[in-house]
């Protein structure tokens, strides 16, 4: 079974965006930086963040995220995010009219449905499960294996919280990756089971 991991760029107070779904600087160290991240030109940076990100990235077999996130991105224009293979959208809605239905995007009602269906996608790769309401449904249900996250220096005071509504405590294993990029600390967490 495939390794889960829930990931974001997060500022230092919790947040993955403001209330109006603005992530602010939050993407600004993907673009601040030397190294050429992907084939895209666009994002670059520093050396330490790359050695950090593009592995990870590499080993990503499916990324689930929730349907929120699918509309504000308008569905990635119908080609995953950071070169990922396949897209789950957690959603109790259908693919928007018009969608291809060969565009490698899958539409499931739930998180458990979500996962089995990122896990048969991805096979050995990583699952990885975007922060916000959706990754905490899965730390919630106990399906989140490690929690990464890109830290960013600001601070938002309020908007939408890193692991969503989660209300209950979780144990995360001291972190085993601290590194320093440009205007970011990328850190990594084992899930305490």
């Amino acid at each position: 079974m495939s390794k889960v991991v829930m990931n974001a760029s997060v500022s230092v107070d919790g947040f993955i965006a403001d209330e109006n779904d603005d992530p602010g600087p939050l993407f600004e160290w993907l673009v601040t930086g030397d190294v050429a991240l992907d084939g895209s030109g666009v994002l670059k940076v520093s050396q330490a963040s790359y050695d950090h990100i593009r592995p990870y990235w590499d080993q990503i077999g499916a990324t689930i995220a929730g349907r929120h996130v699918f509309d504000i991105t308008d569905g990635w224009d119908g080609t995953p995010p950071a070169g990922v293979d396949h897209v789950v959208v957690v959603t109790h809605r259908p693919a928007p009219e018009g969608w291809d239905p060969e565009a490698p995007f899958h539409f499931v009602d739930g998180i458990e449905a979500a996962m089995a269906k990122a896990q048969e996608l991805a096979g050995d790769r990583v699952v990885e499960v975007a922060a916000g309401d959706v990754g905490g449904q899965a730390l919630a249900a106990g399906l989140v294996d490690e929690v990464r996250m890109d830290v960013v220096p600001v601070v938002f005071g309020s908007g939408k919280r890193y692991f969503g509504s989660v209300d209950a405590q979780h144990l995360l294993e001291d972190p085993d990756a601290v590194i320093k990029g440009n205007r970011v600390l990328h850190l990594r967490y084992r899930v305490r089971r």
